[in-house]
């Protein structure tokens, strides 16, 4: 099957920049895409729909031998998030650091560290910048104390003083190094991930009731060849919140219409899975790793921080699905093969950056594009199931492309072969 039409369903993670600072973006990484394979590609504006919670345009891309309309919707949460960022600081730092240490005693860092020790560093890594300034601001206060008392002023005094010096400077050094140092984001994201997984943000839960019903609306009305829920960074487990929930509320869900499959980019699912208290969280997990219905592919890169590589969300998660299991499909993707290489020495250790390629396009033609899933003419499982016939067709002459399409067409997209989907990275794919 070619996909004339595709519905895309853009989960946002717990991303600040929202709407605005989104859609530049992809507007900018869809015309690299263009240039890149040489096709056109044109792009609507935004519409704003059901109250500012979805936004939504079309992407028109023709090459030769297919031409494919993409409905894309971006789910907003930047609203909830902006809120977080607005919190005073010392309210911001109490929180972040007072759950943290419950994080370490309750050895759910610990379990971080044993699943992946990048992440478990990554999630350390604002509390010891936090741990650093202090310091610093500690000092300075302390040096002022002791020059008030060299002058005769009492303790009584000089004490107080140091505490405001020690808070105002502490202040200021997270307010100022925040574009460098991205404490003051890291620490709200910290504590929202707590409140979440403990149920305690009902207002996110509410919204993500109301996507899932969007959702069953969307497959209930679209003439899609395919629907793709997209989850990147924290939006992985919010799309999966969002499809089960919809899938409680609709059972027969993808059993009609267009086939749906949920591509989660960059996932970090432990964050929320390894609390004691996710039984909801982890039944979800549960419930998609057996749905026949839906193809999950989960996509993970070595050299992102921010994701659990090489980790299993269903039986990471202690969950034993048995013979019925069928999801996730595991794909490991390499970043230096879809990067140049004078590009990707440029921000090969800024981690959001590298974070973000999962969504950005690519230098250099690969199975894994995902302007190429977006808005290509390959279901997303065929592509995952034939990486390289999926490659042919975009770049091959036009005997390689037939060829391509006639194995595309023999693939059972229903199953994707391990030594396949092997081809899109090294050897941490997995099936479920």
């Amino acid at each position: 099957m070619r996909v004339q039409h595709r519905h895309v369903i853009y989960v946002q993670g717990y991303d600040p920049r929202g709407l605005a600072q989104y859609y530049r973006m992809f507007r900018t990484e869809l015309r690299k895409f263009g240039r890149l394979y040489q096709l056109q590609a044109t792009i609507s504006r935004p519409k704003v729909v059901s109250d500012d919670e979805i936004a939504s345009w079309t992407i028109d891309t023709r090459a030769e031998g297919w031409q494919t309309r993409t409905s894309y919707d971006f789910l907003r949460f930047e609203d909830f998030i902006q809120q977080d960022l607005a919190s005073p600081v010392w309210r911001t730092v109490f929180s972040a650091v007072w759950i943290y240490w419950r994080l370490l005693f309750s050895g759910t860092v610990a379990r971080f560290g044993k699943a992946n020790w990048r992440f478990a560093t990554f999630i350390t890594y604002p509390q010891l910048m936090l741990l650093l300034e202090a310091a610093g601001a500690a000092g300075i206060a302390f040096v002022f104390e002791k020059g008030l008392n060299a002058i005769g002023i009492p303790d009584l005094v000089s004490i107080p003083a140091a505490v405001a010096i020690f808070v105002a400077l502490l202040g200021a050094a997270l307010k100022y190094t925040e574009r460098a140092t991205y404490v003051l984001y890291l620490l709200c994201d910290t504590i929202w991930t707590w409140e979440f997984a403990h149920r305690a943000r009902p207002e996110w839960d509410q919204r993500i009731d109301r996507f899932a019903r969007h959702l069953i609306d969307v497959v209930s009305t679209t003439d899609a060849d395919e629907i793709v829920i997209v989850g990147h960074s924290s939006g992985s487990f919010l799309g999966v919140e969002m499809l089960a929930r919809a899938l409680k509320l609709d059972p027969e869900l993808g059993r009609r219409g267009p086939r749906i499959a949920l591509l989660t980019l960059g996932g970090n699912f432990p964050i929320v899975g390894f609390h004691a208290v996710s039984h909801a969280f982890r039944d979800h997990l549960r419930k998609l790793a057996v749905e026949p219905s839906i193809d999950w592919i989960d996509c993970q890169a070595r050299k992102d921080v921010m994701n659990f590589y090489q980790f299993d969300p269903v039986a990471g998660h202690g969950i034993d699905a048995g013979a019925a299991r069928r999801n996730p499909t595991i794909v490991p993707v390499r970043f230096r093969d879809i990067v140049r290489p004078e590009h990707y020495a440029k921000f090969r250790w800024q981690f959001f950056r590298v974070h973000f390629q999962f969504v950005m396009a690519n230098d250099q033609p690969n199975a894994y594009d995902f302007f190429m899933i977006v808005c290509g003419p390959i279901p997303l499982a065929a592509r995952m199931a034939a990486p390289e016939a999926a490659l042919a067709i975009a770049t091959g002459d036009p005997t390689a492309r037939e060829r391509a399409w006639n194995s595309i067409g023999t693939t059972n997209a229903q199953a994707i072969r391990p030594a396949d989907a092997g081809k899109v990275g090294p050897s941490a794919r997995r099936r479920g």
